[in-house]
């Protein structure tokens, strides 16, 4: 896969051949009596007649070359000077790959890899290509040998080596590269303002990459809210946190989210979360910007709240106070209150009592909270794995009931957690989106076969794990279902309590996912798709009895999964 980007190369070179600095070469023209100044690298590269030329003249004290041209007028040589730059993609392409690897006329060293690895340039293309590098430029003076050094200790051969291609050539080779080259190679672009090639890399990422930005989530949202730039991978991760909140809001390091992730969150009207949670959420973050802050409220001064205020100025407007219950304006919002302008204050207060009666604060609408019901025979299934016959199965066995559940008495909801097809098969994945779910199912679409087989967890998951922590419970199961060539279902309960369920620990989460004793799900290269790594024991160990065929390999490759949490329905 290449990415091309020659209309590009193209005007900064015409830029690049109106310009007036580091020019090495002059034309004379008309009996010398009009001239142009140019570029030996590029001259020489695009013609070999100005490559004998330059070789056999020598520079004068002024280190410029010149080359007397009597017969040709100015409006000709002017035209060949513009065909120089103009046009020809695949040939000019080809001409700077050859200046880029050239050793000759380079006035620049770039040193990366804590100046271990080194890169010779032109500067006169450099500075066409990128604002960063005419800064730099600018700003560096020439050694002795009237050479300018540029140190970038923190890129790596590798990177920058691409992207000087880019730089050169127009063409970015990305055939074999790695997701994290890529999206490596996409903050470096950015660094050097090389906005073209930083927009069509974060392109790339979000329509072919969706499972690895997914299965790193934590880590890129983080990073990418740190920077101004990269507005697709900001709206495609908010996309996400509003519908799986938890990601973000109770993880470890919510408190060091930036300040312009959460605003941006805070706008969504479709943010999954109760606004009074979103009250707590943002309290929370702001005292945690402030460690002078007493921590017992009845001790706050007047300064303490100002404080507050002024850390929480740009999510407080975002916030919506009007739909909120009476009790919840009393115990939460009421205690800091004089974080609140006054007016607005007043405001809620009255439309508590009379919430006919126009305020003068703006209203902003409610948030839009999307509801995961079982649906009917009419309408699209909730589950790409299982029926709602399976659904009745499962939730008879989580009650422990000896008369089965039927379609209309079903007491629980299955609201969807994770859905491979959707949102990937890396195991980090399952950690990072069911993090803090209890009363979960884990549903698996065997490969080759038409098994599905899972395990029902009652406890929270937990991705925080240090080492590698077994949670004991005598109610989780695990099971085979009814299916096509399976004739029967088969329930298998824990027997062994203390190992029935496996919180991994944060090292092995990369390849490890869900883990019910005899039924582990795992993948060597980090996706459930990609190699056999699934496990199933064909004899009972820690629960009751096997769950496969006697006859089936104990490892094998899925096609799909989901996890549900399960729900009680609300009379």
């Amino acid at each position: 896969m290449s990415l091309n980007f020659f209309d590009k190369l193209s005007q900064n070179f015409i830029e690049l051949l109106n310009d007036g600095d580091d020019y090495n070469v002059i034309i004379e023209v008309e009996n010398k009596e009009k001239s142009f100044t140019a570029h030996s690298n590029v001259l020489k590269f695009r013609s070999s007649y100005f490559r004998r030329e330059l070789e056999n003249i020598q520079p004068n004290e002024n280190n410029i070359k010149i080359i007397i041209k009597s017969s040709i007028s100015a409006q000709i040589f002017n035209v060949i000077l513009q065909k120089m730059s103009l046009n020809f993609f695949d040939k000019l392409s080809q001409n700077f790959i050859e200046l880029l690897n050239d050793g000759d006329d380079y006035n620049v060293i770039i040193e990366v890899e804590n100046k271990e690895k080194s890169f010779t340039a032109h500067s006169n293309v450099l500075k066409f290509r990128s604002s960063y590098f005419r800064r730099e430029l600018e700003n560096i003076q020439p050694n002795e040998n009237n050479i300018k050094i540029i140190i970038k200790s923190s890129i790596s051969a590798q990177i920058f080596n691409v992207i000087l291609q880019y730089i050169y050539g127009g063409t970015v080779g990305l055939e074999n590269c790695e997701t994290r080259f890529i999206y490596d190679l996409m903050l470096a672009a950015d660094e050097f303002e090389l906005k073209e090639l930083t927009n069509k890399l974060e392109t790339l990422l979000i329509e072919t990459k969706g499972s690895w930005l997914k299965t790193h989530f934590s880590f890129i949202y983080h990073f990418i809210f740190s920077r101004n730039d990269f507005k697709k991978l900001k709206n495609f991760c908010n996309d996400i946190v509003v519908k799986y909140p938890n990601l973000i809001f109770d993880a470890d390091d919510f408190t060091s989210l930036e300040e312009s992730a959460l605003v941006s969150l805070l706008k969504r009207n479709d943010l999954q979360i109760e606004e009074v949670k979103i009250w707590d959420y943002v309290i929370k973050w702001g005292i945690a910007q402030t460690s002078t802050l007493p921590t017992n409220l009845d001790d706050w001064t007047k300064e303490n709240f100002l404080t507050l205020k002024t850390t929480l100025q740009q999510f407080l407007p975002h916030i919506r106070y009007f739909h909120l219950s009476g009790i919840e304006v009393l115990d939460k919002i009421k205690p800091y209150k004089r974080i609140l302008d006054k007016q607005l204050w007043n405001d809620i207060d009255q439309h508590l009592i009379a919430p006919e009666r126009p305020v003068k604060s703006t209203i902003l609408p409610p948030r839009s909270v999307l509801v995961t019901e079982l649906p009917t025979r009419s309408e699209k299934s909730f589950s790409t794995i299982i029926s709602e016959e399976h659904a009745a199965e499962i939730s008879t066995w989580i009650d422990r009931r000896e008369t089965a559940y039927n379609l209309t008495n079903i007491p629980y909801k299955f609201e969807l957690i994770l859905r491979g097809i959707r949102d990937g098969f890396a195991p980090q994945t399952f950690w990072n989106m069911c993090h803090g779910h209890a009363c979960t199912v884990v549903l698996v679409k065997v490969k080759g076969t038409d098994e599905i087989i899972g395990g029902y967890n009652p406890l929270a998951w937990d991705n925080s794990n240090i080492d590698d922590e077994w949670m004991e419970t005598k109610d989780s199961f695990i099971f085979s279902l009814k299916n096509g060539d399976i004739p029967n279902s088969i329930l298998s309960r824990v027997i062994n309590p203390q190992y029935a369920i496996l919180n991994n620990s944060k090292n092995d989460q990369i390849k490890e996912g869900p883990y019910f004793g005899d039924f582990r799900m795992f993948s060597e290269k980090s996706d459930f798709t990609l190699d056999d790594g699934c496990f199933c024991r064909n004899y009972g160990d820690d629960y009751e009895k096997p769950i496969r065929s006697s006859s089936s390999s104990e490892h094998f490759s899925i096609i799909n999964y989901e996890v549900f949490k399960i729900v009680g329905k609300t009379i």
